[in-house]
C-alpha cells in the first residue's frame, strides 16, 4: 500500500539552479509539509545551493531544521511576547511584526515585516516612531514585505516594495537589506537599479520546489480491482454504483492529502462557471478523484477512506491489474507520500546533510 512520489533528480535540480541563477541572494523557504517532498530533502538541496539562509514557517520548523541544516533560518511567522517557543540557536532569525510585541528580543537577530496590501500582519507607517526606540536593542538584519500572490488593479509589486523603501528612507531607517516575495527577475533588478545601496532578497518555496512539474510525478499502487455486483452497495456509505465500470481500489487516502480542498477566490465568469458545474456534479455523487488511469482522470467510487480509496474506471480499454501504478495529481503542498524515490538514486554521501541514510519527511 504505497503513494509515491518519483524525482528525476538532475531535472530537478537543474531547474534549482536556474532560479538561483535568475534571482541571486535568493531564500529557499522550506515549511509546511516540505512542499511535497520533506523538510530534510529541502534543507539537503539548499544546503547544496549554498544559500547560507532558508526560511521556515513556525519556531517549531526551526528547532528541528537547525540540527541538519547548517545555515542562518528564518522564521516567518511572527513573534508574540510570551510565546512557548523551544531552544533555538543563535542562527535563528525571528520576524517582528508589531512594535508592542518585541519583549526579549533584546541581543537577538530580528528582521521587520512591513504591512502589504494583502493587510496580513506588518508594521505600518504609523508604527515607525513606536519601532525605532527598541531597534537599537537588536542584531538587526533587515525588513521584509510579503507580497499578495494575484495582484489586480492598483500598482504593481515592485512599486509597493518602492514605496516602502521610500518611506524608510525619510525615516533613516537601516536599508541594507530587504526580503520580497512573488517578484519577477525584471522587477527585482528594477530595485536594485533603483536602490543600489540595498539588497533585495526573494523569499520563494513554490517557485523553486515546484516550478519543474516534469522532474516530479505521483503515483499510485493498485490494491485490488472488482465488477461492482448490480444493486450491492459498496463502502462504508453502502453507495450503490452504476453498473459496467470496474471497482479499483488504490492507495492514498485522506492521510496523504486525497480528496482535501481549500476555500478558493473565483474570479471571472468562467471561475463561477465551472465552479457551479462542480456543485452541480456533487449532488449526483460525481466526484472526481486526482488519480488518472489510460489517461481519465477516474471518480470516486466512495470517499476516500484513511489511506485508501475506491475508483470507478471506464473506458473502452483494459482495466488495471493488482500492482500496477496509477498516476495521481495531487496538491504537493497537501500531500504526505509513503516514500520519495529519487532517479537516479542519490548516492549514501550526498543522502542527508550530515551524512547517512536520508531521513524520512516530517
Amino acid at each position: 500500500m504505497t503513494l509515491t512520489l518519483t524525482i528525476d533528480t538532475e531535472r530537478w535540480r537543474e531547474h534549482h539552479r536556474g532560479v538561483l541563477g535568475q534571482y541571486p541572494g535568493l531564500v529557499p523557504v522550506c515549511k509546511g509539509n516540505g512542499y511535497g517532498f520533506g523538510h530534510h530533502r529541502l534543507m539537503r538541496e539548499t544546503t547544496r545551493l549554498g544559500t547560507g539562509l532558508a526560511a521556515v514557517g513556525t519556531v517549531q520548523e526551526a528547532a528541528r531544521a537547525q540540527d541538519f541544516y547548517p545555515g542562518d533560518l528564518l522564521v516567518l511567522t511572527p513573534y508574540r511576547n510570551g510565546e512557548a517557543s523551544p531552544a533555538l540557536s543563535d542562527r535563528t532569525i525571528r520576524v517582528v511584526s508589531s512594535p508592542g510585541h518585541c519583549d526579549g528580543l533584546a541581543g537577538h537577530r530580528v528582521v521587520v515585516e512591513l504591512r502589504s496590501s494583502m493587510r496580513r500582519h506588518g508594521i505600518t507607517e504609523a508604527d515607525l516612531p513606536a519601532l525605532r526606540p527598541v531597534m537599537s536593542g537588536w542584531e538587526f538584519e533587515g525588513f521584509s514585505i510579503h507580497l499578495p500572490l494575484n495582484r489586480v488593479g492598483g500598482a504593481g509589486g515592485a512599486e509597493e516594495v518602492a514605496s516602502w523603501v521610500r518611506r524608510l528612507r525619510e525615516e533613516r531607517m537601516p536599508l541594507r537589506q530587504v526580503f520580497v516575495s512573488h517578484l519577477s527577475a525584471e522587477e527585482m533588478a528594477g530595485l536594485h537599479a533603483e536602490f543600489p545601496g540595498t539588497r533585495f532578497r526573494l523569499r520563494t518555496g513554490t517557485k523553486l520546489w515546484l516550478g519543474a512539474p516534469k522532474a516530479t510525478r505521483y503515483t499510485s499502487r493498485v490494491l485490488d480491482v472488482t465488477r461492482p455486483e448490480r444493486g450491492r452497495g459498496l463502502g462504508a456509505g453502502r453507495r450503490r454504483p452504476a453498473s459496467g465500470p470496474h471497482l479499483v481500489v488504490v492507495s492514498g487516502g485522506v492521510s496523504h492529502g486525497v480528496g482535501l480542498r481549500a476555500p478558493r477566490t473565483l474570479s471571472g465568469l468562467r471561475d463561477r462557471a465551472r465552479h457551479l458545474v462542480g456543485i452541480g456534479h456533487a449532488c449526483l455523487d460525481h466526484h472526481l478523484s486526482p488519480f488518472v488511469w489510460d489517461g481519465v482522470r477516474c471518480r470516486f467510487a466512495a470517499p476516500p477512506r484513511l489511506q485508501e480509496s475506491v475508483l470507478l474506471v471506464r473506458g473502452g480499454g483494459p482495466p488495471p491489474k493488482v500492482g500496477d501504478e496509477v498516476a495521481a495529481q495531487l496538491r504537493y503542498t497537501i500531500t504526505r507520500p509513503d516514500r520519495v524515490v529519487e532517479e537516479p538514486q542519490v548516492p549514501p554521501a550526498e543522502s542527508a546533510v550530515t551524512g547517512g541514510p536520508a531521513p524520512e519527511p516530517w
